[in-house]
């Protein structure tokens, strides 16, 4: 039984549907929801998935974000009285899922809290006041009676460190909360559409998940443990039924990949404090899109002992700092410090909280042991922004292009040298690629176009994954294709050929004009096009991305488009 709300009447709704013996899902449908906690942009707005499970006794699986409070409440009411709920199963702490915590204890104050220790003394900070708690740990199980035994596997990282998945032998339903989920809307409950969703399921991906890829596998290999996995019932997006096996091989080899870079960063922050959680995370991907490998510690929870051999073994060390007052953390950074080694790079930033140890002091420490400045100190005085998130990730993106240097210039001369001349010319035009998503603009030379579709129109591009402009071009985006004309080219191209500062405004100086979806036109292109991104197909180090004209003109039409001749073929 399905029950949904209007969608044109209104964009926050609920869906309900039984999804196997027992086993009720309570999906918050976020229709209009652009942007997740700012740091990356949705297309296709979110979910938030609870699940309820009736054995003997009754489980609640998560809640939902504090602004369905409401509507999810009155929907779980219609489904059973809250003083039933015999416990309450904390996937992991983040806000969206259970942001609601507070209200079922009050609804079920003899509700029983299960989940991870690191959670329990979350929720303890959240709730202030006592609950009835049950810390678990990985193997663990849970009685329900009528044959639903609840197996927990710890899967920290994934993507907070407290999470826990939840195993129902009874129905083969695994409750992951993050892992395997997308941030995608629509009236289907689950994934029979792979065309549709394997879009966002990537981009989720790679937003949340690939900064943690150790920690994905090390869950994968729990869950090869247990018996057959039937459904993975998701905390973000549809739930995977039709494509289980599929979906979670994307994962394991996705991840694989990630933890074969030769250079590895370790990446320090604090979950529960000011804004470092997403700050690192948009730092992480930054670093990931070169190729480098990122592992991600929470400085609260860490032993001494792992942090010191996860410096050993990185390339790159990132420091979210930490409050001045937070003794563990400030030890473990000092941790960090003494098990730092010459050469190593260094990133340090602010977590906007409420009293952040100082940077220049920590900074200095670290250079004289002879670290290597990766990227200027991020130092945020206000609430972050989009444009906070996106100096994040260009700052990651410098320091991981950095530590790949050595071997970008090995594969420029890998190639047979009459191999690198005669791929070399093939030629292309000279366009620039220009796009804005809310406050964030970006723009990117490029020569690698060619139409592909006359029905509808269409072209692609090559656009390498470290680009920062690739953020912005994800499926649904919308961006100008800037025609460059031929003797009328060089000083757009030398501008944007240039090696911006994380942050930096790319059309500063550059006449521009605003298209009709936003993106700037610059008034010195030949023509423009006004595209969607519609498809993408990941190349190696490049996407593929084919995208529909919506709208175009030319200004001079006795002008020709620029070409761009190469020497040679194996890079630009």
């Amino acid at each position: 039984m399905v029950a949904l709300t209007d969608r044109v009447q209104k964009r926050l709704t609920m869906q309900t549907a039984e999804i196997a013996p027992d086993t009720t899902t309570i999906r918050s449908l976020d229709w209009d929801r652009d942007r997740f906690d700012i740091e990356f942009g949705l297309q296709n707005g979110t979910t938030y998935n609870s699940f309820l499970i009736q054995g003997e006794q009754i489980a609640l699986v998560d809640t939902s974000h504090e602004k369905f409070r409401q509507l999810y409440l009155d929907t779980l009411r219609g489904l059973i009285e809250p003083q039933q709920i015999n416990y309450l199963i904390i996937s992991h702490t983040e806000p969206d899922h259970s942001g609601l915590v507070k209200d079922i204890l009050e609804l079920a104050p003899e509700v029983t809290v299960v989940g991870a220790k690191v959670a329990i003394q979350f929720l303890e900070d959240l709730v202030h006041k006592p609950f009835k708690r049950q810390i678990v740990k990985n193997g663990d199980k849970l009685d329900l009676g009528k044959g639903h035994v609840l197996e927990f596997v710890n899967a920290p990282n994934l993507h907070w460190p407290d999470t826990i998945f939840s195993y129902d032998s009874g129905t083969q339903v695994m409750f992951t909360c993050d892992a395997f989920g997308m941030h995608y809307c629509s009236a289907s409950t689950y994934d029979q559409d792979l065309g549709a969703i394997e879009a966002d399921y990537r981009f989720y991906y790679e937003c949340l998940m690939a900064p943690n890829a150790r920690s994905v596998l090390s869950a994968l290999k729990r869950m090869d443990k247990l018996p057959e996995v039937k459904m993975i019932a998701t905390g973000h997006g549809p739930l995977l039924r039709y494509n289980v096996e599929e979906l979670v091989g994307r994962y394991r080899s996705w991840s694989q990949a990630q933890t074969k870079a030769e250079k590895l960063v370790i990446v320090f922050y604090i979950s529960d404090y000011g804004y470092s959680d997403r700050l690192s995370q948009a730092i992480a991907r930054g670093i990931t899109k070169t190729g480098v490998g990122v592992e991600m510690i929470d400085l609260k929870s860490v032993d001494p002992q792992e942090v010191q051999e996860s410096v050993s073994r990185a390339s790159g060390i990132v420091i979210g700092m930490p409050p001045a007052y937070n003794n563990s953390a400030t030890a473990a950074v000092s941790t960090v410090l003494a098990a730092a080694k010459s050469k190593q790079a260094i990133g340090l930033f602010e977590s906007y909280g409420e009293d952040d140890e100082p940077i220049d002091p920590v900074m200095s420490q670290f250079k004289t042991v002879g670290l290597k400045e990766a990227f200027a100190a991020i130092r945020i005085k206000e609430t972050p922004s989009e444009s906070t998130y996106q100096l994040c990730e260009e700052a990651g993106t410098d320091m991981g292009q950095w530590l790949s240097l050595e071997r970008t210039i090995k594969n420029m001369k890998s190639l047979d040298s009459e191999l690198d001349k005669a791929l070399g010319r093939i030629s292309g035009g000279l366009y620039i690629i220009t796009a804005k998503k809310g406050e964030i603009k970006s723009a990117m030379l490029a020569s690698w176009v060619s139409q592909a579709s006359f029905k509808p129109l269409g072209f692609t591009i090559a656009v390498a994954k470290d680009r920062a402009i690739e953020s912005l071009m994800q499926v649904g985006d919308k961006f100008v294709l800037n025609i460059l004309e031929e003797g009328n080219y060089q000083a757009l191209m030398k501008h944007f050929l240039k090696r911006f500062k994380p942050g930096a405004d790319r059309f500063a100086g550059v006449k521009t004009q605003s298209a009709n979806n936003g993106s700037p036109i610059l008034t010195d292109a030949l023509a423009y096009l006004e595209c969607k991104v519609s498809k993408r197909m990941e190349c190696s180090d490049h996407w593929i991305v084919y995208s529909t004209v919506e709208s175009g003109r030319v200004s001079k039409t006795d002008s020709l488009t620029a070409v761009h001749h190469r020497k040679v073929g194996n890079h630009y």
